[in-house]
């Protein structure tokens, strides 16, 4: 049988509201852990921008979405209570059912966890994220040449890359891998491929490319991916149809997808909350749904008003962890504290005497 992770508040989410959230809820005294579909914190801001500047986050100069995610997680390692903050943290599971149990909640991960949570705060964006693909026959058959992420770039020595996207991503990682090609004796070759010469790139990269391809390191091909060739689930070749209708065969042993991240509802929307056009309606008081004790923050919900911010979303998470709080201890009297001031919250922080 699955462990039980019992606790008083699940956030489900680790993009900034919902790791926010989880720190608001430390600091009042809950025990909360984190679930989340992608390998990695960050949601959004590290899924799809984590190199990009964002300029409006309260008190911050411009920072990418990555940092922006590691200041946060940083922050919620000051809880002591969710020391270590890596056994809070459960990445690559999709929570794919929520039941009632008795006054808590009965939730369960594709990947067997089950958790029993008094409250639930859901902070899923738009949802789970997962790879955008290309669609060609026989891709499913090649799964283990093809690669959504950079890994190792010693992972595809002697091997014939393909890298399919148009921006910074995909274009650093062709660079990349074309760079330790011509520093290592194990020799490959890489190719990036989008349907238009035409790049998404920023300057700094697409300077970088135009560099490498005058140097002969990097090699572009424009076209559409139409078809491929394997031998017993190993890729050998794709076929493209270049711009100007004619065919071409590549030899590709590798074949890397950048296309971007595509948010599914997936499960969530099976679980009984009231939808409206593909969100949450929330109490903008609380941030409850329609379910008792499950909150919702951040880009899944809607009310009058509603900002896409992240800004506004730590508004929301704070809010949304007092109302954890009141479901998951009514008795219990919370006084407003400040952590300039207050003994308590500063000790849960691990600082004063």
């Amino acid at each position: 049988m699955a462990t039980e992770i019992r606790t008083d508040a699940l956030v489900i989410g680790a993009g900034p509201a919902g790791l926010y959230a989880a720190f608001q809820l430390g600091l009042l005294g809950l025990d909360a852990h984190i679930a989340d579909a992608l390998p990695d914190i960050g949601g959004q801001c590290q899924a799809l921008y984590a190199d990009k500047a964002i300029y409006d986050i309260p008190a911050l100069p411009p920072c990418t979405g990555a940092q922006l995610a590691a200041a946060l997680l940083a922050q919620l390692q000051q809880i002591q209570a969710f020391a270590p903050i890596e056994n809070r943290l459960h990445l690559g599971q999709i929570i794919t059912s929520i039941e009632r149990d008795g006054d808590s909640y009965r939730v369960s991960s594709d990947k067997g966890r089950v958790f029993i949570a008094r409250s639930i705060i859901l902070a899923a964006g738009v949802g789970a994220f997962a790879p955008r693909s290309l669609n060609v026959a026989g891709l499913s058959d090649v799964a283990a040449s093809l690669h959504h992420l950079p890994g190792a770039a010693t992972d595809f020595a002697g091997q014939s890359v393909l890298i399919v996207g148009d921006e910074d991503a995909a274009v650093s990682w062709a660079c990349d891998l074309a760079d330790y090609f011509a520093q290592t004796p194990a020799a490959g070759s890489v190719t990036l491929n989008h349907r238009r010469a035409s790049l998404n790139a920023s300057p700094a990269v697409q300077a970088r490319l135009d560099d490498l391809l005058a140097a002969g390191a990097l090699h572009f091909q424009a076209g559409i991916i139409q078809g491929l060739e394997q031998n017993q689930g190993q890729l050998q070749s794709l076929q493209l149809l270049q711009p100007d209708g004619s065919p071409l065969t590549l030899p590709c042993t590798r074949l890397g997808i950048v296309l971007g991240l595509s948010p599914k509802m997936g499960p969530l929307a099976d679980w009984g909350l009231a939808l409206q056009r593909r969100q949450l309606p929330v109490d903008s008081a609380t941030f409850a749904t329609n379910l008792p004790g499950v909150l919702a923050v951040g880009d899944v919900v809607t009310y009058p008003g509603k900002l896409k911010l992240i800004a506004c979303a730590f508004h929301e998470a704070t809010l949304a962890a007092h109302a954890a709080l009141a479901y998951c201890a009514p008795d219990r009297v919370t006084p407003l504290q400040y952590t300039s001031s207050s003994a308590l919250l500063q000790g849960r922080l691990g600082q004063g005497a």
